[in-house]
């Protein structure tokens, strides 16, 4: 187990209209915000299509991650995430999970890590900033050599 206590910083709701690329909306409201850590208590909205990790056949490794995808589309989505700076890219590192009925299949379920959206109507997010007292993001992203490599989250050195 892994914690730190963190210091929550400004509040924003941001809602993303309809035909919007949620992750592009997300990340770019953050740059120009200045924010480099945060989470995302929830979101609701809905998409017109999205990219979930997951795959229609067996899996080789089950303990392995899984890096396939699937597109699903006409979705109403409840989800939630980190977000935290990927020191090796110098970018913003959205961790995003959903959980998504498609409409069309009397709401049959997805539940899975978010690749990439597409907005339809409206899609609202609380995000609430992380803030450390150094001049470093307060959550990382890094990668473990020892996990196949999977960018796990890490604490700033202030918190």
């Amino acid at each position: 187990m892994r914690f730190a206590q963190v210091r929550t910083g400004r509040q924003f709701v941001l809602a993303l209209d309809h035909g919007e690329d949620f992750l592009g909306g997300l990340t770019q409201f953050c740059a120009d915000q200045g924010i480099r850590a945060a989470y995302l208590p929830t979101f609701v909205g809905g998409f017109r299509a999205a990219r979930l990790v997951g795959s229609c056949g067996p899996l080789a490794d089950p303990e392995a991650p899984l890096w396939e995808e699937i597109t699903v589309e006409t979705l109403e989505a409840l989800g939630g995430g980190t977000l935290a700076w990927d020191s090796e890219k110098n970018c913003l590192a959205p961790h995003i999970h959903v959980a998504a009925g498609l409409k069309a299949k009397s709401a049959e379920g997805r539940v899975s890590h978010l690749l990439d959206a597409t907005v339809q109507f409206i899609c609202e997010i609380p995000i609430v900033e992380v803030v450390d007292d150094s001049d470093g993001p307060a959550l990382m992203r890094r990668r473990s050599a020892d996990l196949y490599d999977v960018p796990l989250l890490a604490f700033g050195t202030g918190i």
